[in-house]
Parts: C-alpha cells; sequence; structure tokens
C-alpha cells in the first residue's frame, strides 16, 4: 500500500521524540472534550469519545484526568469551544501535507500553520489542494502476537473491514470511514483493546525521499507539530530505511 514505509517511520519518529508528552496530552484532552460535548458524555453511548479515551490510555493518560476532561465538557457552557478546521499545502521536494487542527481562534491558528510552512520551504494552498492525494480511513493496529494472520483476517472480514495486512510487526485492519467504529469495537470485544486505533489520511501515491529531502521536510512537519493547536499532520512520503537510519545516527 503506497504510504506504508512512510507511516512506519513517521510512528518511529515519534516514538523517538515522545518527550512531548505535555503536548500530546493536551491534545487528547482537547479531543476528549471535543468529542464529549459534540455528541453523549458517555463513553459507552458516543464512539468518537470512545476513541478519544482509548488513545488516552495508549498514552498512559491519567485516569483522573480523562475523567476530568469529560465532567467539564459536559458542564453547560464550560471551558473553550474548540472548532475542527484542516489546512492543505506542499512542503519541500513537492510533498503533499494536511494538517488537522482544534482551536479556539482559527485567525490564530491559520497564521501559525501558513508561518512554519514559509519558514521551512513549504507553501500553505486551498482547501482541497491535496486532499485528492489521500484516501479518508479506518486504521486498527495490533501486535503480531495477539493472533495469527487467518484468524485476524477472519475476524476483520466478519467485522466488516476492507483489508488486512500482517507482517512480522503486527496486523495493520482498515476500514472505511463509516465502518470504522464498528469495526474497531468487534475487533476489540475479540483480541482485546488495539495497539492503535484512529481514523487517518492514507496517501494514494508517495514521494520518496533522499537524505537531504527527507531532512527538510521532518523539519517542516515538525515546526507544524509544535503548534499546540494542530492534532494531526499527515504526508506522502516515503523515506527508505537506510536513509531513515542515517538521519537518525
Amino acid at each position: 500500500m503506497a504510504g506504508h514505509s512512510q507511516f512506519k517511520n513517521i510512528m518511529h519518529r515519534k516514538g523517538a521524540q515522545d518527550a512531548r508528552r505535555a503536548r500530546q496530552f493536551a491534545r487528547l484532552i482537547r479531543e476528549i472534550t471535543m468529542a464529549a460535548r459534540h455528541g453523549l458524555p458517555e463513553v459507552g453511548s458516543n464512539p468518537r469519545l470512545r476513541a478519544a479515551v482509548a488513545a488516552a490510555r495508549e498514552a498512559n493518560m491519567p485516569k483522573d484526568t480523562v475523567e476530568r476532561a469529560i465532567r467539564k465538557a459536559a458542564g453547560a457552557g464550560a471551558g473553550e469551544d474548540f472548532a475542527e478546521v484542516r489546512y492543505e499545502g506542499y512542503g519541500p521536494s513537492g510533498v503533499a501535507i494536511i494538517v488537522e487542527a482544534l482551536t479556539d481562534n482559527r485567525n490564530r491558528t491559520a497564521s501559525d500553520v501558513r508561518a512554519a510552512f514559509a519558514r521551512n520551504g513549504g507553501t500553505l494552498g486551498e482547501t482541497n489542494s491535496v486532499s485528492f492525494l489521500f484516501e479518508r480511513q479506518g486504521m486498527v493496529r495490533y501486535p503480531r502476537r495477539i493472533a495469527g494472520a487467518d484468524a485476524m483476517l477472519e475476524a476483520a472480514i466478519e467485522a466488516g473491514a476492507e483489508n488486512v495486512e500482517s507482517t512480522d510487526e503486527g496486523h495493520e485492519v482498515t476500514t472505511a470511514v463509516e465502518d470504522f467504529f464498528a469495526v474497531r469495537d468487534a475487533l476489540e470485544a475479540r483480541f482485546g483493546p488495539p495497539e492503535r486505533a484512529e481514523i487517518e489520511w492514507r496517501p494514494s501515491t508517495s514521494v520518496v525521499l533522499n537524505a537531504e529531502q527527507a531532512a527538510a521536510v521532518l523539519k517542516l512537519l515538525d515546526a507544524l507539530e509544535e503548534i499546540d493547536d494542530v492534532q494531526n499532520v499527515s504526508a506522502n512520503f516515503e523515506i527508505p530505511e537506510a536513509v531513515m537510519q542515517r538521519l537518525e545516527a
């Protein structure tokens, strides 16, 4: 699948950099707040909130912090009112980038995102200027030890998934966006909580980068991820494993 290597690279890079716990927690709390405020403030009755709480659990966020965020969101008029916004543009080497944010000040966020692109060799475009290069999909990932390839494939098909890719590293189940929550819940009932579960932008075509190009693109992604309002950054590039090892050395 196009973009698969790039997503693994980003996962490794983020894993190495996650001394960013405070920022990560802030983003998770925003997502929990948004999900609880725009649906029922009950995990069992709100699929988006259930996904946000699961992500918080994976990040080892304290349970009382999660519960406090839900209570705050459920209070009448409490706290900030966040809006979901999306920005699209091109980075160095023609890499397409989608930035998703939750913000209580659109002007501030747009200015911060535009500046990050401009200072790091990118160009912010109009809405839908690069999204045609991606497909919106649900993804549920389990470690290899959870089940054999055949068992995972059978369970995923029964749950309504589109595809399963099993490797030595694990099982990656992809779904249509509208089926994501049902598939995730069915697999969790059978195999327990997944390693990761989210709706993401997957590239339909990717740009393969050399070391110099990769360094420039990663610098832009770092700048975007450091913006407080930014929740997710997706891009359509691949970094060969040998190049990634040189960058990490």
